[in-house]
């Protein structure tokens, strides 16, 4: 059994003075049990290794990235880690905790990495709790320079060009010389009272960021000077309460043609007009979770780790699965002709993407998966709360 105050509190709820839920406050939701399927894939774990040691219970948007032939990965303490992508063997390994001792982590409690892999320009970008933002030479896992944001660093930095750009946990996003670290603007958000712990990546098209915001909007800033070009509600809090009024969009806007879908917490699954953020169509839909696609369809795990497969043309759901409710799903992603998804015992899904009925998992780690799962070609990359990093793929 699994508590409403638990599954939440592992989401990465920052409720300020209020830190725990009482028993009594809250009504237990149970966990689905893993049901007997009719197979017919067999997914296998071709290959693992282990880097650091993990995330543990925190909360974090770590996952692997995959470039320039190697595979890196980062654990919460402050190990980044490349092995070969062909050969598995280790590359590199760089020690936050010596590379900082003196510096940017002296006064505060070490790495606490949490946001990253990002993997452009022949670099390798990390970023923390601490608000530090680390770029590292992909080929010797050198520091070639670090900065500080203005908030906690949770979800994965965006490489456009000449500029890395971070959102942090205060509301501001933060853009850096891609090469130095130079700070070049930064843009505020308003934060409402109560957020869910975790921030939107931010998505680049057309010379501008589209990023989503704690109170529940995307907004699109310019690349060139840092400003507002459009912000657009997607959800309008409602309720009489803090909780209820929640409605974080801490997705990635996925930017698809001349439109881009994003889903806000507590509120709705949207289609919006990229040059203008006018709503095409909407949907009661609420999650926390990065939306993946292939052809005509979305596929979104909901607050409860219901999937769905929906029409980006007009909304309408084509089908929905909730075998795998309450099992603290990762996000979604489109693997072949499947939707595969994490959860907390490990297991990873998969769904077949017609149909929406589960039709293989493998146990991948008994520590669990808590990262979207990053598909390259006809492998899936997968990172386990222990520190476990492993391949699947399908015979």
């Amino acid at each position: 059994m699994k508590s409403w105050c638990k599954t939440f509190l592992a989401c990465g709820m920052a409720i300020g003075a209020l830190t725990g839920c009482a028993s009594s406050d809250v009504e237990e939701e149970p966990v689905s049990p893993l049901l007997e399927i009719n197979a017919s894939v067999f997914p296998q774990v071709s290959w693992s290794a282990s880097v650091g040691s993990g995330v543990g219970d925190y909360y974090s948007r770590l996952r692997p990235a995959v470039r320039y032939g190697k595979i890196f990965v980062a654990d919460r303490y402050g190990e980044v880690t490349a092995f070969d992508e062909t050969s598995g063997e280790k590359v590199w390994s760089t020690d936050f905790s010596e590379a900082f001792r003196d510096g940017a982590l002296k006064k505060n409690k070490g790495a606490r990495l949490a946001s990253g892999v990002t993997a452009a320009r022949n670099k390798v970008f990390v970023g923390g709790e601490s608000g530090l933002l680390a770029a590292l030479d992909a080929e010797t896992g050198e520091v070639l320079w670090h900065a500080v944001a203005d908030g906690e660093l949770l979800s994965l930095p965006t490489v456009a060009e000449d500029m890395v750009v971070v959102n942090s946990s205060s509301g501001s996003l933060d853009a850096f010389n891609v090469d130095t670290g130079e700070k070049l603007w930064s843009y505020e958000a308003s934060l409402p009272n109560l957020t869910l712990r975790g921030t939107s990546s931010p998505a680049y098209a057309q010379g501008g960021f589209f990023v989503g915001t704690a109170d529940g909007k995307v907004t699109v800033v310019i690349k060139n000077n840092g400003q507002p070009a459009w912000e657009q509600p997607i959800y309008t809090p409602k309720g009489g309460n803090e909780f209820s009024r929640m409605a974080d969009v801490d997705m990635t806007p996925l930017l698809l043609g001349d439109n881009l879908y994003a889903v806000s917490y507590n509120g709705n699954l949207v289609s919006m007009e990229m040059r203008s953020g006018r709503i095409v169509w909407s949907r009661k839909y609420s999650s926390f979770h990065e939306l993946d696609t292939a052809g005509l369809s979305l596929y979104l795990v909901d607050d409860h780790s219901r999937v769905y497969s929906v029409d980006r043309r007009n909304g309408l759901e084509l089908w929905s699965n909730s075998d795998l409710t309450n099992r603290d799903l990762t996000a979604p992603a489109v693997f072949q002709d499947y939707v595969v998804v994490g959860d907390f015992e490990g297991y990873l899904h998969f769904i077949d993407r017609s149909n929406g009925q589960i039709v293989g998992r493998v146990q991948v780690d008994s520590s669990g998966l808590f990262s979207q799962p990053l598909v390259v070609d006809d492998k899936i990359y997968l990172q386990a709360r222990d520190g476990k990093i492993a391949t699947v793929t399908l015979p």
